[in-house]
């Protein structure tokens, strides 16, 4: 990607020139504040032909055939929204007004005309720097576009090649292979660069060909977004694999290190915001579709490539929604690896418990300050029944507690008992009435009307 040369700006501060009471509201003169290396922009020009070249920052509007892009990339740190709020107004005040930079970098999803132009953005609210937090904002006009993104959006600028890198069959360098030898012509492709193509399942878009319309560029910004997202999910399914794999090979301490870094309700969190996002962008991206529909100078063909773009964001959010299931799963056979852990714990407790059990009851019996404890030399008769007294309180209190612990269990079984044998007795009194009725009923049928 090209960016365009940013242009120099001064760290100052707001100086705010003191107005003499002469001076009339409307002049008087604030300085901006500025804030250089933050802010990432570039502007390009396009003629409508296929060519396009960079230009200056000045937000003017292309004329005829032509139309201009200006790009706005707000960092990606921790900061809160009036932050880059103020980014967007030292950067695009004047020409805009301020309701139009408040559009731009609001949060939740928006699509609608402010002052005229069409503006919509997808900005789920979260933690800037998180990696799974996306955010995209657009002014669009006949004859030029505005798009602010949080961070680095990949595959957004052009490329001056003429020639794509999957024009002919290219030759894989790969580090077995460098040894000297010298190849022919043709292009030389790097190993991990093919490994991208064929992860990020974007090689068909190698290309990125220069728009020639206001609305193929409104189709490559949405269509670079919705890539972006699909590179996070792709990312994310290949460190699940990654996780799994580890999970399979390791051990107690590999376990155990993920159930304390909470790494798995970490990526649940993270993939409900990556779905947030996804779901902003669901909602907003046919509304989009269904204003520009209406434009003469939006083609229909570029209709059709937002349809197409809102299925695979509608199919993006199933494969989230499945992601989401395996990193449930995954936490559930590690929430059950560990209760089969404490479980184990609690098994050589209770091993122990039963090997000193005996053994303290004995010491308990023999340590009794009474008298009549066997195998002793204690012969007063007058305490002789002390022991065997002690014994009895002792199993007395044992039937008390057990009797406790079974009250519900027998309070379940009489009432049951009483129920069937209120039941049977029920059923004999309906019964004995039944035949009754029926044996009366059978004398009235000879006079009365005949029985159905």
């Amino acid at each position: 990607m090209e960016l365009a040369q940013e242009e120099s700006s001064i760290l100052e501060d707001i100086d705010v020139v003191e107005p003499s009471e002469s001076t009339p509201l409307r002049e008087r003169n604030f300085q901006k504040t500025h804030f250089p290396g933050f802010v990432r922009r570039w502007a390009y020009k396009f003629d409508g032909n296929g060519n396009y070249h960079s230009k200056d920052w000045d937000l003017k509007p292309g004329e005829g055939k032509e139309f201009c892009w200006y790009h706005i990339e707000l960092p990606k740190a921790n900061h809160n929204i009036s932050i880059s709020a103020k980014y967007l107004i030292d950067v695009l005040c004047p020409p805009l007004k301020l309701q139009d930079i408040l559009s731009l970098v609001s949060n939740g999803s928006f699509c609608g005309y402010v002052d005229g132009a069409l503006v919509f953005r997808v900005n789920s609210p979260g933690p800037a720097s998180s990696d799974y937090i996306c955010r995209l904002a657009a002014r669009i006009t006949e004859n030029f576009v505005i798009t602010v993104s949080l961070g680095r959006v990949p595959r957004l600028g052009f490329s001056k090649m003429g020639q794509s890198l999957l024009s002919e069959i290219p030759a894989v360098d790969t580090p077995r292979g460098r040894n000297g030898e010298q190849r022919g012509g043709g292009i030389v492709i790097k190993e991990h660069v093919l490994e991208f193509l064929l992860t990020m399942n974007h090689s068909e878009e190698a290309d990125n060909l220069v728009p020639h319309s206001v609305s193929n560029l409104v189709i490559h910004v949405i269509d670079t977004f919705v890539d972006h997202l699909q590179d996070i999910v792709t990312k994310l399914e290949s460190d699940l694999d990654s996780v799994e794999l580890d999970l399979d090979r390791g051990g107690f301490a590999l376990k155990k290190q993920m159930l304390d870094d909470r790494r798995f309700p970490k990526m649940q969190l993270n993939l409900q915001r990556l779905l947030q996002v996804i779901a902003h962008g669901e909602q907003i991206f046919p509304r989009v579709k269904e204003k520009c529909s209406s434009k003469d100078w939006f083609a229909q063909e570029d209709v059709i490539s937002l349809e197409e773009l809102i299925g695979r964001l509608r199919r993006l959010k199933e494969n989230v929604g499945f992601i989401a299931n395996r990193v449930t799963a995954i936490q559930a056979s590690l929430d059950s690896w560990q209760a089969e852990q404490i479980n184990r714990k609690l098994y050589y407790l209770s091993f122990l418990s039963i090997v000193f059990l005996p053994l303290s009851v004995i010491t308990g019996v023999f340590g009794m300050n009474v008298g009549g404890v066997p195998w002793t030399m204690q012969r007063n008769p007058d305490i002789k029944d002390g022991f065997r007294n002690v014994m009895l309180i002792c199993a007395v209190t044992l039937v008390l507690v057990l009797l406790c612990f079974s009250f519900a269990s027998l309070y379940t079984c009489i009432n049951a008992w009483w129920n069937r044998k209120n039941f049977k007795r029920s059923w004999s009194l309906n019964r004995k009435s039944f035949l009754k009725r029926s044996s009366e009923g059978g004398h009235q049928e000879k006079g009365g009307y005949q029985r159905v």
